[in-house]
Order: structure tokens, then C-alpha cells, then sequence
């Protein structure tokens, strides 16, 4: 039985990083509200947040296979995996120096969301398999 209770705990735990890291997200992006502009249709937005569920899931998939507990977990894959992901959204913001990824994504360029998504997806394994 205690398979299925740790299998549910990391389950929960994933969930909550997953909502704080999208908020955190939400409170970085000043120009637009994620899920307004999804409701909207915005698809470049959905595949920002799209990259970057998966991102923070792939973190967290290489925690808890590293981690000997579910605070370990917490700490690599939650804590400091979003903190790494956040840099990596405001690097990739930075070095695009002939648009604002952040108004590109509000006038839904799907172009710049999927890069993002890229950006998120990729950089999500790097962050992860350096979990030891």
C-alpha cells in the first residue's frame, strides 16, 4: 500500500508546485492575465504555459527519481527548478533584443510560443539531469 500513498503524495506535491509556479509566471507578465488570454484563444500564450507545466514536470520527474524523500523533491524540483526555469523565461526575454517576448506572446504570435515552449521544454531537461 505504501507505493500507492508515496505515488499520490508526489502527485499532490506536483500539483502544487505546478499552480505556484504558474503563478509566480502570472506575476512576472505584467502586459497580460495567462488564462484571460487563453479564454480568449490566445495560442501562443497556451503554448507558453503549455512549456512551461511541462517543464516544470520534467524538473520534477528528475527530483523525485533523485531525491530520497518528498522534501528533497520539493526543494530541487519545486523551489529551485521554477527559480531556474523563471531565469530562463527572463534570459530568453533579455537577448531578444528586437521584441518584447512578453507583448509578441499577447498578440498572439505563435511563433514566439512555441520558441518559449522550446525554451521551457528543452532547458526543463538540462535543469533536471543535473539533479544528482
Amino acid at each position: 500500500m505504501e507505493p500507492f500513498i508515496s505515488t499520490f503524495i508526489y502527485f499532490i506535491a506536483a500539483i502544487i508546485v505546478v499552480l505556484i509556479g504558474l503563478t509566480i509566471f502570472e506575476w512576472v507578465t505584467t502586459k497580460y492575465k495567462d488564462w484571460d488570454e487563453v479564454k480568449k484563444g490566445n495560442q501562443a500564450i497556451a503554448l507558453s504555459i503549455a512549456g512551461k507545466i511541462i517543464g516544470i514536470c520534467i524538473i520534477l520527474s528528475f527530483a523525485i527519481y533523485h531525491s530520497i524523500d518528498v522534501v528533497q523533491t520539493l526543494i530541487w524540483g519545486g523551489a529551485y527548478g521554477v527559480l531556474l526555469q523563471l531565469i530562463a523565461y527572463l534570459i530568453f526575454e533579455g537577448i531578444t533584443r528586437k521584441f518584447s517576448v512578453e507583448e509578441q506572446l499577447k498578440d498572439n504570435n505563435v511563433a514566439v510560443g512555441i520558441i518559449s515552449f522550446g525554451v521551457s521544454v528543452g532547458l526543463a531537461f538540462v535543469i533536471g539531469s543535473s539533479i544528482t
